[in-house]
């Protein structure tokens, strides 16, 4: 191995699946002891040169050297073999082990060696004995790092890995990709959020379309010039709450830009709220006093209390593991509150089956999309239309696909997503266009009396972010109630009328993200800091003005 060889060098990838291309000629350099990271829209073709890489993809043609020493791996025991780790956005842990069990699938002789090295390098220190089914999605992916870590490898690939971290867990993330570079090995570093990219790498490449659109050095590449490569538009195209929420700017929004900003540009036919359209007022999503106990008699949920408007949006903040994936399951039906009472437009949902809930009108898009929100091995049509399947029903038995895959065309082209075609299989779409799927489907319910969504821009590109906030302003125009937990501050500083905070079960505030002081206020809440005054809902004060019950540890379950 030359001493001064890349860490990895790319020339001439190409990778079809069909007539669709998704490399076209790649050519990539990452030098050893140095953060590259990859940038590009939703279906640039960034997690099809993550798969080649990493061995699970074998390419129709192109060159790949591994510090000067040729690289053709055939399988993922290749990558590993030549001292390659890779972190993809879908989780590869088994759910019904534990943390420690699924690390002592690795088979390293020397495991508790390597996980004290990783608990004291990088500060990391997952819970051996909590059971992976029992995690949120965050925690799940610190320990795919741990995982790869472990391993102790000369190159490592991340995924879109901060998608599902908070501020301080993506702060940490990025000063270990630096540590890993200061130690002489590489990292490819995989972001839409120029923000990140600007933080922590040296070197970029911009995919799009699945071609090389440029790249080179970071410092000479501001924001500025990144954003025409991955849009095509200028970057003074982008309103302040956008630039804000990819991590452009860190500008806040201005006074009145949340729901009141009005709907954008963009409209589907298929969102339809003609059930909520032109309401206002309280109670299109009422929760009182429920309480959600987890296994270990700690409060997921302890007397919550929560009141969303029609045509009103709110935001949820916090930490992860504060009680906002279990109120989130809660809507979804896949979880039943140990107390309290949850209604839509007043009626009692609180017992009701998922798919009672979906006829209300209660359109529900859960944090973790590729386990919860579709079914990676049916096709995109029949995902965009799940649970509305009988509408393309002749004589009530045989399904009429020709209809069904015209409609999903037509949601296909609205949203902007990108894929195979209505018959492609859901797992062959990028994360980012199976969110969209996710999305574009619940916004589609009538009649959509409120729509819950968790993380809506997770792993999203700068156009498709805007896309959504566009939709859900417009949604909210029409009447529709929006609940928003999202761990994008800036995010729910633009898009909301009001925001809270989980914090320990509980829903402190409410804010106005229009007031200046606002980002401070909310970090002072996400502390457990009570608020000092605010008005809002009755369960939003009420749980401002109570001290939340003993929890063990502190915001993070695990």
């Amino acid at each position: 191995m030359s001493a001064t060889a890349p860490a990895l060098e790319i020339s001439g990838l190409t990778k079809s699946f069909g007539t669709m291309r998704a490399l076209d000629d790649v050519r990539l350099v990452v030098e050893a002891g140095t953060v590259h990271c990859v940038l590009g829209e939703n279906g640039a073709g960034k997690s099809t040169l993550c798969h080649v890489v990493g061995g699970s993809l074998v390419p129709d043609k192109g060159v790949l050297r591994l510090y000067g020493t040729p690289y053709a791996p055939r399988r993922p025991a290749d990558a590993l073999a030549a001292g390659i780790a890779m972190v993809h956005q879908h989780f590869s842990l088994v759910p019904t082990l534990t943390v420690g069990e699924n690390l002592r699938l690795l088979r390293l002789r020397d495991l508790p060696r390597r996980v004290a090295r990783v608990r004291e390098e990088y500060g990391l220190e997952p819970d051996l004995d909590a059971r992976v089914s029992d995690l949120p999605v965050g925690v799940r992916q610190r320990v795919e790092i741990v995982k790869a870590l472990l391993r102790e490898p000369r190159l490592l690939v991340l995924d879109e890995p901060t998608g599902v971290l908070g501020p301080a867990e993506t702060d940490a993330l990025l000063a270990t990709c630096r540590r890993i570079a200061a130690a002489g090995h590489a990292v490819v570093l995989v972001t839409h959020k120029l923000g990140e990219a600007a933080r922590a790498g040296d070197a970029a490449t911009v995919l799009r379309a699945g071609r090389v659109a440029g790249g080179g050095p970071l410092a000479e590449l501001p924001p500025e010039r990144l954003v025409p490569l991955m849009i095509g538009r200028p970057a003074a195209s982008l309103d302040a709450g956008l630039a804000g929420t990819i991590g452009l700017t860190e500008d806040r929004p201005s006074p009145g830009a949340g729901a009141s900003a009005g709907p954008g540009t963009g409209a589907s036919p298929e969102t339809g709220t003609s059930g909520a359209e032109r309401r206002r007022g309280p109670g299109a999503l009422r929760l009182s006093d429920v309480g959600v106990r987890r296994a270990d008699g700690s409060y997921a949920l302890d007397r919550t209390s929560l009141d969303v408007g029609f045509g009103e949006i709110v935001g949820i903040a916090g930490v992860e593991g504060n009680g906002q994936s279990e109120l989130m399951a809660l809507l979804g039906g896949a979880l039943a509150p140990d107390t309290g009472r949850v209604e839509l437009a007043g009626r009692d949902i609180t017992r009701a089956a998922p798919r009672e809930r979906t006829r209300a009108g209660l359109g529900v898009v859960p944090e973790d999309r590729h386990r919860e929100g579709c079914v990676p091995q049916l096709p995109v049509a029949e995902n965009l239309f799940l649970g509305r399947l009988d509408r393309f029903r002749r004589y009530g038995v045989f399904l009429d696909r020709r209809a069904m895959n015209h409609a999903a065309d037509a949601v296909l082209t609205g949203h902007g997503i990108r894929s195979g075609g209505p018959g492609a299989l859901m797992s062959s779409l990028s994360g980012g266009n199976q969110q969209k799927v996710v999305l574009a489907r619940e916004l589609a319910l009538d009649p959509l009396v409120c729509l819950a969504a968790a993380q809506p821009t997770r792993g999203l590109d700068i156009g498709a972010v805007g896309a959504v906030h566009s939709r859900i302003r417009q949604a909210s125009a029409k009447g529709t109630a929006v609940l928003v937990v999202s761990s994008e501050l800036s995010e729910l500083l633009v898009l909301c009328d009001r925001i809270v905070v989980a914090y320990r079960g509980k829903l402190l505030g409410p804010v106005d993200p229009s007031q200046p002081d606002a980002r401070e206020r909310i970090g002072a809440l996400m502390l457990g800091a009570d608020h000092p005054a605010g008005s809002g809902t009755e369960g939003a004060g009420r749980a401002a003005a109570t001290a939340p019950r003993p929890v063990p540890g502190d915001a993070p379950r695990h």
